[in-house]
């Protein structure tokens, strides 16, 4: 007779970190933006019909040899640097070996104990917080090809009928970051990432969109009980490893999952298996996948067919002097120069406007103004388009001309949002938007004055009660005004005319 598997009572989260303290440990991989890959002359181009961005030297054909690609190598080089890593003057290329239907050769080319930059670290901003986070190495290697399961319900092998493999993305240049275990929150990994993204984006080595897989994290998380006070921390408990997370709010909840799972094991006497495992964005369950690896499984040597990289330290230090701006100095000017808050930074990155508004305030608009039209509604338009904010049909000295109008008084923010429309349109430039679409505010005094007599003679309940001191009733008189004068009027204006003609200004 089968025994049912026993049920394991599952805490909170909060319970779970009262006994337990997470240890978390980020493995990130980032695609470099190179025009061409790796080892090989073939193109990385996201999109490309499958398997037509190959050659023999990225399927692995017999006789083909590779080549390294110096702008990855530079690339590398600049994410090292700016992560406050030692950069190697010395390095070279490892084989790691592991069968996988998309590695074409059977191995991957990797770095193994000798990589490119290591012993770094990254300063991370949470809730007013600074945590310095460890970054162990940053190393180079080429990317897989991609499995495509089809039939099933997931996108996930299980369940599905047949699989087909596209080697368009195989050796593609991929930068592997990995920290020390220094994370020690759900929220804290997501930042880091987050932090990691705007650090590449910064140095203009990748696009790291992470819904076209350019960026990708891999979380390590394991439990270890709370020390009483005055006792020393215990060790590390087992690890699982949860693979190619695609957004940051998926690391977050990953995370998070797993200190719920690994707590509750933990608590019915169970041992945390070391595997790696698969999020599912539906349920925000991870589930196992396979065994983890050891390096030795992979059997690492060096790469006969690649000589060592031997770095000088005039191509490093040249590097180091191009340097941009990088993020915490970037928030720190805009904070100092603009008036921005942390929390107004924080929204605009969140809806990738913070370049646009930058550059608009550089045409001419008001700090205030560019953060309020690009977030509030460009940003907006674009999450309904579907598209990035960047890629609307309007530029920042666009933006800036229409925040000139309305500072002007030449157009309400409601005519303003039509002179968006038209020039999204593409109907030309806001000033011809304007003239095209008669959407100028009326200067005409002696019609804005008669649409208020209008309003008032038309609704005298209403102006009776404002004379009486009602004042907050004048309300539907503004709105009578507005749709007299098609919009084409200043709301404060006109209220502050209705009060006065009705005595009580």
């Amino acid at each position: 007779m089968s025994t049912a598997a026993p049920v394991i009572a599952t805490p909170s989260y909060e319970d779970a970190l009262a006994r337990y303290e997470a240890v978390i440990g980020l493995e990130t991989h980032v695609e470099l933006g190179t025009v061409s890959k790796m080892f090989c002359g073939c193109a990385t181009a996201f999109g490309a019909t499958p398997n037509t961005q190959v050659c023999p030297v990225c399927l692995g054909l017999p006789g083909a040899l590779p080549v390294v690609n110096e702008a990855a190598v530079r690339f590398a080089t600049l994410i090292g640097l700016a992560l406050n890593c030692t950069v190697a003057s010395w390095c070279r290329f490892a084989r790691k070996n592991y069968f996988y239907p998309d590695m074409p050769k059977n191995f991957q080319i990797s770095q193994y104990d000798e990589p490119l930059c290591e012993n770094g670290w990254l300063d991370v901003e949470v809730e007013g917080e600074i945590h310095r986070v460890g970054i162990t190495r940053v190393h180079l290697e080429e990317d897989t090809g991609k499995s495509l399961h089809v039939g099933g319900a997931t996108g996930r092998i299980h369940g599905a009928t047949h699989s087909l493999v596209d080697y368009n993305r195989a050796g593609i240049p991929l930068v592997e970051i990995v920290t020390e275990p220094d994370v020690r929150s759900p929220e804290l990994a997501r930042a880091y990432v987050d932090e990691l993204r705007e650090l590449c984006r910064s140095l203009a080595v990748s696009d790291v969109r992470m819904d076209q897989g350019s960026l990708r994290c891999d979380a390590n998380v394991s439990l270890r009980l709370r020390p009483a006070k005055g006792e020393p921390d215990a060790p590390f408990g087992t690890r699982s490893e949860t693979k190619n997370l695609n957004s940051l709010r998926s690391v977050e909840r990953a995370v998070r999952f797993e200190i719920v799972r690994q707590a509750a094991l933990l608590d019915a006497g169970e041992r945390v298996i070391q595997e790696t495992r698969h999020f599912d964005e539906a349920s925000g369950r991870t589930s196992s996948g396979r065994s983890k690896e050891e390096a030795t499984d992979y059997r690492y040597f060096p790469e006969p067919d690649l000589t060592p990289i031997a770095l000088t330290s005039e191509y490093v230090e040249a590097l180091r002097a191009v340097l941009p701006e990088l993020p915490a100095q970037r928030r720190a000017r805009l904070i100092a120069e603009h008036g921005y808050s942390v929390r107004e930074l924080q929204e605009m990155r969140n809806a990738g406007v913070l370049d646009l508004v930058e550059a608009t305030v550089a045409a001419g608009a008001s700090p205030a103004g560019a953060r309020k039209w690009w977030l509030n509604e460009l940003a907006r338009r674009a999450a309904d388009a579907g598209v990035e904010p960047r890629e609307l049909a309007i530029s920042p000295a666009q933006v800036a001309r229409i925040c000139e109008l309305v500072a002007a008084g030449q157009l309400t923010d409601a005519l303003g949002r039509k002179v968006v429309d038209g020039v999204l349109a593409g109907d030309g430039s806001p000033d011809e938007v304007v003239a095209a679409r008669g959407l100028a505010v009326v200067s005409d005094d002696s019609a804005l004055r008669d649409a208020v007599d209008a309003a008032i003679a038309g609704a005298p309940d209403i102006a009776e009660k404002v004379r009486g001191g009602k004042l907050n009733a004048v309300g539907p008189l503004v709105g009578t005004v507005m749709k007299t004068m098609r919009g084409q009027a200043d709301a404060a204006a006109v209220r502050r005319l209705l009060l006065e003609r009705l005595g009580v200004s």
